[in-house]
């Protein structure tokens, strides 16, 4: 056994006593009261729009991934901070911050993954629902740690030695953003939007955003960029309606 990998089990061991359990462990929560979609599909609209960049963003840097031999082997890694394809700001968290009133949505049981891969979290940003799994997954041969760093849900950190390794999570209240750190590789982060309901997205190739079967209503939408902070727009959706929205983020 190498000193490397000596080193990786002594810090899951100590991880896993300091930190009240292995890495199989899933979260003890209640279940969860029934609730009925509120949605009515008959009248239910969209939403669609664009995230713009207007400047230049700063050119990715190049990662040092030495500290971890495996993760040097992945080959060059640069950093994430900002992506941008045809002008449009990708890994843009959009959702609907106020409107909905005191409609109450069905949790998933169809757990969110995230997963370790190439010593890079993926997705780097996403969303979940408050009450919905998490699945926390290492794909690589070599040790992670997964310590997320919430205000208002409990933090918690978990170790991961071996590839295939999971563990489930549950966040119990909406907060935007939780950000994820590994405390073993100091180049891995991720954020995650907790919600109380399923309309929320994060922007892809363009910039371009979606989110769908929005009931008729006036909503505060808001745009998150880890960087350049948050936007917030409102707008009026009526029956059978989607609407264009675009977001434009200065540097």
């Amino acid at each position: 056994m190498n000193t490397y990998l000596r080193l990786c089990l002594a810090f899951l061991l100590l991880g896993s006593i300091a930190c009240g359990g292995g890495n199989s462990e899933k979260a003890a929560t209640p279940p969860a009261a029934a609730v009925a979609d509120p949605v009515n599909p008959e009248t239910a609209g969209g939403l669609k729009g664009t995230i713009k960049l207007d400047g230049t963003p700063p050119a990715p840097q190049t990662v040092n991934r030495r500290s971890d031999p495996y993760c040097e082997q992945q080959g060059e890694a640069k950093t994430q901070n900002f992506i941008v394809s045809n002008g449009g700001l990708e890994n843009v968290f959009v959702y609907v911050k106020d409107g909905l009133g005191d409609m109450k949505f069905p949790v998933p049981t169809t757990a969110v993954v995230l997963d370790q891969k190439g010593c890079t979290y993926a997705p780097r940003v996403f969303g979940i629902q408050a009450g919905q799994p998490l699945e926390i997954l290492n794909s690589d041969e070599t040790l992670h740690n997964i310590h997320a760093l919430p205000m208002n849900n409990r933090e918690f950190n978990r170790g991961q030695a071996l590839k295939g390794l999971k563990s489930t999570q549950v966040f119990t209240t909406a907060e935007v953003m939780v950000p994820f750190k590994c405390d073993v590789h100091n180049w891995m982060n991720a954020w995650v939007g907790v919600l109380n309901h399923p309309f929320y997205t994060v922007s892809g190739s363009g910039g371009a955003f979606d989110i769908q079967r929005l009931p008729p209503g006036t909503y505060s939408i808001e745009a998150w960029h880890e960087k350049l902070g948050t936007q917030t727009q409102m707008v009026t959706i009526g029956p059978k309606e989607t609407k264009e929205l675009s977001f434009t983020f200065k540097l």
